[in-house]
């Protein structure tokens, strides 16, 4: 069997970190090995996955091996300093959401990323999706004329889906944690490569259900985007239903991603039924997969990242200005 092109490090190996190298490991494509501080969490995952070789340390892992890219899958305030010191040696990056907490942080990546070939990418899987994927190539088209109004919904039972959350990052603001940063953020990204880039926001949001949490769990939002786009958002994370929806009012045609009935939506006319494009249900891991093979292809420079540095820093944007809205009660622009 021939060795796979690339040697990658999986930096974390939290929930997220382990899935990447499961997903990863899946494409056929590349090494992997992975950083898990916790000598009894590294022994598991080695006895799950032998194919893969676990560090103590980001530094033992770079001083042990040759690598050509690297996941940052550890906690948002280590995303920054993590890149930056594997961006010297010449690693490629897919870094973990949010990109950060801090725009000075992010502004630093962005001017080393400058004078480095490396390809950086950030993980807003979303853009792996097909069916979103294919909507957003029709409204690009230009078939349905300009971009009008984008309603995004979104919901689940986040405890049936994250059990742990209590004792991870998301119950701190200061880690990444709240719903804005680490639900409502896969929105906002989607919403900007539909529509494009968020201009101001005015957000309200609160903390009404999780248990054993005090960030919000419920956030309501109103947005203006590129070439006057307006746009709501409603995300909760304690519905019974896991539902998510993109609608976008055009021109000429509405379209609409319903994400739980794997299929897009197209409606052109008053009184006319929907033209459905209908897919079949993505198997658990296929996104990440999609994702993954996505940025092998990237660092073998045959397209460009799904999410590129600009574009996560556009994003990271919209997180901050949404957060300031909430505590403010003002609008705020990105």
């Amino acid at each position: 069997m021939p060795q796979p092109a690339h040697h990658l490090l999986i930096v974390g190996a939290g929930s997220i970190g382990l899935r990447h190298l499961r997903c990863f490991l899946a494409t056929e494509r590349t090494a992997i090995s992975f950083v898990e501080p916790r000598d009894e969490i590294r022994a598991s995952i080695k006895a799950e996955y032998p194919a893969a070789i676990g560090y103590a340390s980001l530094e033992g892992a770079i001083d042990s091996a040759e690598f050509d890219g690297a996941v940052i899958a550890t906690p948002a305030p280590m995303h920054v300093p993590q890149s930056l010191q594997l961006l010297e040696r010449g690693f490629h990056l897919l870094i973990e959401k949010p990109l950060t907490l801090e725009l000075k942080e992010a502004e630093a990546l962005a001017a080393a990323a400058e004078k480095s070939p490396a390809v950086i990418g950030v993980a807003y899987v979303y853009r792996a999706n097909p069916v979103l994927s294919q909507m957003r190539d029709a409204i690009r088209s230009g078939e349905y004329g300009r971009p009008l109004e984008l309603i995004a919904y979104g919901g689940q039972n986040f405890p049936t889906y994250r059990p742990a959350y209590r004792d991870t990052y998301y119950r701190d603001h200061a880690s990444g944690g709240g719903a804005i940063q680490d639900a409502l953020t896969h929105l906002f990204n989607a919403g900007q490569w539909l529509v494009g880039d968020m201009q101001k926001i005015v957000v309200d949001a609160d903390h009404l259900v999780l248990d054993g949490v005090e960030v919000e769990d419920t956030v309501h939002a109103i947005a203006r985007y590129e070439e006057g786009v307006m746009a709501t958002y409603t995300l909760n994370q304690h519905q019974a239903a896991n539902e998510m929806t993109f609608t976008v009012v055009c021109e000429r045609g509405v379209l609409r991603w319903e994400n739980h009935q794997h299929r897009w939506r197209v409606v052109t006319e008053p009184d006319v039924r929907w033209k459905d494009c209908q897919f079949e249900p993505l198997q658990r891991d296929e996104l990440f997969i999609r994702q993954a093979n996505a940025f092998l292809d990237a660092m073998e420079e045959k397209s460009a990242p799904l999410c590129s540095l600009t574009e996560g820093i556009a994003t990271l944007r919209a997180n901050i200005a949404a957060l300031e809205s909430w505590r403010s009660g003002a609008w705020r622009n990105t």
